[in-house]
């Protein structure tokens, strides 16, 4: 006997979110009616992630669905949504959720005039299209936004899949999706920086070194914030940081290295949240300031009175 408040449930964009979502929407007994998947890699995937599933035309997936899930990049969502309502594809009373980061329900604009309601479902993870997503789910949050009188029902589908919805505020979305690309997908280029300078210097398996101090540092951030600073730029080692800027400009010169441009970013914001947490001292974060700065700047201080061996100038 099916449970009360299933729904046939349309996904259009069969990519590494919308298959996931969909077979974890499937596994809460709401019937998957449709799935469109473009490229061959969009099919094989909604072969194994939605096996029975019909690919079927997008047109032909909203007119059957009771609930149309959009898994779409995020430049692509608007005129999709305006190109189906030019076709008079939505529907009164149907559920078309977003699963975009970056937008709340107003570029669902189309989709409310039609007498449809608007949800936007973001879940807080990074994906792989494969089944071990659907594990990963259950220690997974959603960033959710809705009408107030909608807000239970867009609560009630990320529950279904498993998650936690946390309600976002329509004007705090760019934002609440800026947080988590800084986080996430930063933290992806910090770590192929740190294993590309690794691999340089001889080490085979960067990844074996890295990790456990980097699983470590995860753990305590989380769990500590601020207070899990630590390393040269916290402690006010100078002379470290220097000679960190110094050998990487050396490596990256010659080449389009970003390295040392990450490092310098980085440990300045670090010393700056160091300095309001009173790890540093004024002094202290004005020659991590020096230290910093490019290396590359011509004036290396020799001409200056008392010399400035960083080679920067105050207020640089």
């Amino acid at each position: 006997m099916a449970r009360p408040g299933r729904l046939g449930v349309g996904i259009i964009g069969a990519g590494k979110v919308g298959a996931v979502l969909g077979a974890a929407l499937r596994a809460a007994e709401h019937a998957v009616v449709g799935v469109s998947a473009v490229s061959e890699a969009s099919r094989e995937r909604a072969e194994s992630l939605l096996p029975g599933v019909p690919i079927l035309e997008i047109q032909d997936i909203v007119e059957r669905s009771e609930l149309v899930l959009l898994a779409v990049p995020d430049d692509a969502l608007g005129e999709l949504v305006e190109g189906l309502a030019k076709l008079g594809a939505w529907q009164p009373g149907q559920l078309v959720a977003h699963t975009s980061g970056r937008f709340g329900v107003g570029i669902l604009k189309p989709v409310r005039a039609a007498g449809a309601i608007p949800l936007a479902l973001h879940p807080a993870m990074t994906f792989t299209g494969m089944s071990l997503d659907l594990t990963r789910l259950m220690d997974c949050t959603f960033g959710v936004s809705a009408d107030a009188a909608m807000l239970p029902i867009a609560q009630a589908l990320v529950v279904e899949m498993g998650a936690e919805p946390v309600a976002i505020a329509e004007a705090d979305r760019t934002i609440y999706h800026a947080a988590l690309a800084h986080g996430s997908n930063h933290l992806v280029t910090l770590v192929a920086q740190a294993s590309e300078l690794l691999g340089q210097i001889g080490v085979e398996a960067p990844e074996r070194m890295l990790g456990p101090l980097l699983r470590a540092t995860l753990e305590n951030a989380l769990a500590s914030g601020e207070s899990a600073l630590t390393g040269p730029v916290a402690r006010g080692d100078v002379g470290t940081v220097a000679a960190h800027a110094e050998a990487l400009n050396e490596l990256d010169a010659g080449a389009d290295g970003d390295v040392l441009a990450a490092y310098r970013a980085m440990a300045h914001a670090t010393a700056r949240r160091a300095l309001n947490r009173g790890l540093l001292k004024g002094n202290q974060f004005s020659d991590i300031t020096d230290a910093l700065n490019d290396p590359r700047t011509p004036d290396n201080g020799e001409d200056r009175p008392g010399g400035d061996p960083a080679g920067i100038q105050e207020g640089n």
